[in-house]
């Protein structure tokens, strides 16, 4: 070797072993190891060149130590994540007016699009057939795969349908296009299998990690701590709650629909969105037990288009108090005597222990009603102190409050006593005198 390369150092700086076999029989990563320090010595053959090369690391070699720690999930795709409530909710559900579940198998096995999965053969016959007799369907139907076992109350190929609150149970490849045609299409019973009506509440909680990472990570976290609370409260057999497919709207996860009476006694299909644990008790508490809407979850629900979702918001906000917490805290008067309605009643305390109340009319009347009331003041100050409430339209100037607004109930009671006190004396010095 020192023969044919002269300048190369007697010692090689390196150590060498030879191959046990040919060159030839070497895996090509293997022989680049071994050629690639020598063509480098070739061409720069000093001692510097030398000892840089025993510093270098292969170019395959694998790392001493991992660079860093994996991402949190939770941080990345959960309810940490940076865009976690920054959009509007309201008005992000689509139209439709029936919802359909199909129970099939679990989260873990679905594929991104199940539906369009023909491996999966009940869920894919089953949305081709919906989507074959859309023009003959009489409501608009969303087909929603969600999580079923066998030999349990919730088997797969059961179907739950909303709002009608029906089950059909153990719905078979054979049997799609009668159940589409006899049920969806015709709104009749599918002679195979008798409806069961359902009883309670159902909720689901879109968890298709293969779709999006962030319903992955948030719907099963979700799903726990429902079945958690719905332990607590005593509500096992009254609340069901299960894993879904797809809903639309993966940034808005956690995604929740609660199918539950409302104060009225009427099932529908409610969506919330940016759902995270310490919500689950709210729902459960307030739309589960009380038919009450949780306003800043809610993302809309089934038979309301998306302009009438948002419409609808903004009118329980006009009767819940008209106003936001943001508007009624930019709204407050310099003299203390202005109206800040809250959501709780739309009332506000003003000084003095007395009260106004906004009133409930839509926007415009109030802008009219108050532009009305500025027209009948003459005084120039009056009409400037006025006019920033008739371009807001939600905050109503109440007036000053007079002696007898002001009077408190002690005061009565302290008023009271003296008369009273007045009229025994009066009364026991007639009676004196009368004696004597």
């Amino acid at each position: 070797m020192h023969a044919i390369f002269p300048k190369l150092p007697k010692q090689f700086p390196f150590p060498f072993r030879p191959p046990l076999g040919p060159a030839s029989q070497l895996a090509p990563p293997t022989r680049r190891r071994l050629l690639l320090p020598l063509r480098l010595l070739m061409a720069d053959p000093s001692p510097t060149a030398a000892d840089a090369l025993l510093a270098a690391p292969a170019a395959d070699a694998p790392e001493a130590a991992p660079a860093a720690a994996a991402a949190d999930p939770d941080a990345e795709f959960g309810f940490q994540r940076p865009e976690l409530g920054k959009e509007k909710l309201a008005g992000t559900v689509q139209f439709h007016e029936r919802h359909v579940f199909l129970r099939y198998k679990g989260p873990e096995v679905w594929p991104s699009r199940v539906e369009a999965s023909e491996s999966d053969r009940l869920p894919h016959l089953l949305a081709a057939a919906i989507k074959a007799r859309k023009p003959d369907l009489k409501k608009t139907t969303k087909l929603t795969i969600c999580e079923g076992e066998d030999g349990t109350e919730a088997s797969n190929g059961d179907v739950l349908i909303f709002p009608d609150m029906i089950r059909y149970k153990g719905l078979t490849d054979v049997d799609v296009d009668n159940f589409v045609e006899e049920v969806l299409v015709k709104d009749s019973e599918w002679l195979p299998g008798s409806p069961e009506a359902m009883r309670g509440s159902y909720v689901f909680v879109c968890s298709h990690g293969s779709r999006d990472k962030r319903c992955g990570v948030c719907g099963p976290a979700l799903i726990k701590t429902f079945k958690e609370e719905i332990h607590g409260l005593g509500l096992d057999g009254q609340v069901s709650i299960s894993a879904c497919s797809h809903v639309g709207g993966h940034k808005y996860a956690g995604n929740v629909i609660i199918f539950s009476p409302d104060t009225k006694g009427e099932v529908t299909g409610h969506w919330y969105g940016y759902v995270v644990p310490d919500d689950v008790a709210v729902l459960l508490s307030k739309h589960i037990g009380q038919g009450e809407i949780v306003d800043h979850l809610w993302r809309g629900q089934m038979g309301l288009s998306e302009e009438q979702q948002k419409e609808a918001l903004e009118l329980r906000s006009m009767t819940n108090g008209g106003s936001s917490a943001k508007e009624s805290h930019e709204e407050t008067g310099t003299d203390g005597a202005s109206c800040n309605p809250v959501a709780a009643g739309g009332c506000c305390q003003g000084n003095g222990g007395f009260t106004c109340c906004q009133s409930d009319l839509p926007k415009e009347k109030q802008d009219k009603s108050v532009a009305a009331d500025q027209n009948q003041k003459s005084s120039e100050e009056n009409g400037k102190e006025t006019s920033a409430g008739s371009k807001k339209g939600h905050t109503k100037i109440c007036p000053m409050p007079t002696w007898f607004e002001t009077w408190e109930r002690a005061d009565t009671y302290a008023a009271l006593a003296v008369v009273a006190a007045a009229a025994s004396v009066f009364v026991a010095f007639r009676f004196y005198k009368n004696l004597s």
